[in-house]
């Protein structure tokens, strides 16, 4: 059965740098009824290892758990001692997803960097996110990567950003303990359709990213002939509330619930404040409730 978690989207700089406690968001997302909190790995109260307990306890007192973290390796840097670092960086991101309870870690690829073939960022991204499975089947998480666009904190997208190189990536770790995070807003940030990539990786889909986008002005085709975009967000391709922009989540519900998808759906909304979120929040609960009817919001 499906559950609901929240990701705080809004607030992502102020919990990195410290200017917002973790315990304000877990305050402010309680309010939400949601199932669960995903966690970012970079925020400042969880890279205190002493903190894990205390945070752990603060969400599950309050009827939640931490089912996600998202971490954001960048595996395609040409140097193998810097690669290196970035598994040892992400194999802590899997032990701290442990410690909290979460039962699914964020992968990604790395940045798109122009000095590399697409071969040689596939050898190195294959490589990295192999050298991290041990860790993850040792402690019960699974790795799960999203056909994402970029990390707040990157200056280049993703590698895999594209569908025919995420597939691909995909297609060659074959881990029980991996597996996608599916994001349909990242898809059309690529100037591609989400329901095709969608039906190309249903059957390795572990969580979701619900997240809607909107054209505050320019087409899908200006989309498109950015080419995957650059440094920086598209200027007028916005976050929005879930079920007000451009994607289609009856055809998403629908394909997943034919392929038996009963995990976690992550809120990736709240840019524009709490307000939104809730809306995010009542309609998503509307949507599970009714392809999985025997879904009981918290």
């Amino acid at each position: 059965m499906p559950k609901l978690a929240a990701f705080p989207k809004g607030f992502i700089k102020p919990l990195v740098s410290g200017q917002m406690s973790i315990y304000e968001w877990i305050k402010l997302a309680d309010e939400l009824r949601v199932d669960g909190l995903e966690f970012y790995n970079n925020f400042a109260d969880v890279k205190d290892h002493s903190n894990w307990p205390k945070i752990r306890a603060a969400v599950e007192d309050l009827g939640m758990v931490i089912p996600m973290m998202c971490a954001s390796p960048d595996f395609t840097i040409p140097d193998a001692s810097l690669r290196k670092k970035e598994v040892e960086k992400e194999i802590l991101a899997i032990e701290m997803s442990a410690a909290l309870g979460a039962k699914y870690c964020r992968v990604l690829s790395g940045q798109r960097r122009k000095d590399i073939t697409r071969e040689e960022g596939m050898n190195y991204v294959v490589e990295s996110i192999n050298a991290c499975l041990p860790a993850a089947e040792s402690l019960g998480v699974t790795l799960i990567i999203e056909n994402h666009y970029k990390d707040d904190f990157w200056t280049e997208p993703e590698f895999a950003q594209m569908m025919e190189v995420f597939v691909d990536l995909v297609s060659r770790i074959e881990s029980k303990s991996f597996g996608v995070n599916f994001d349909p807003s990242n898809a059309i940030a690529a100037g591609e359709e989400p329901l095709e990539l969608l039906e190309k990786v249903k059957f390795r889909v572990l969580t979701m990213h619900a997240s809607d986008r909107y054209l505050a002005n320019g087409t899908i085709e200006d989309l498109r002939r950015t080419e995957g975009g650059t440094a920086g967000y598209v200027s007028f391709f916005k976050h929005g509330v879930i079920g007000k922009g451009l994607n289609d989540y009856d055809a998403i519900f629908k394909i997943l619930k034919e392929v038996g998808f009963d995990s976690w759906i992550s809120i990736e909304d709240g840019v524009d404040g709490m307000d939104q979120m809730h809306e995010s929040a009542d309609f998503l609960r509307e949507k599970i409730k009714k392809y999985w009817p025997t879904y009981q919001p918290r």
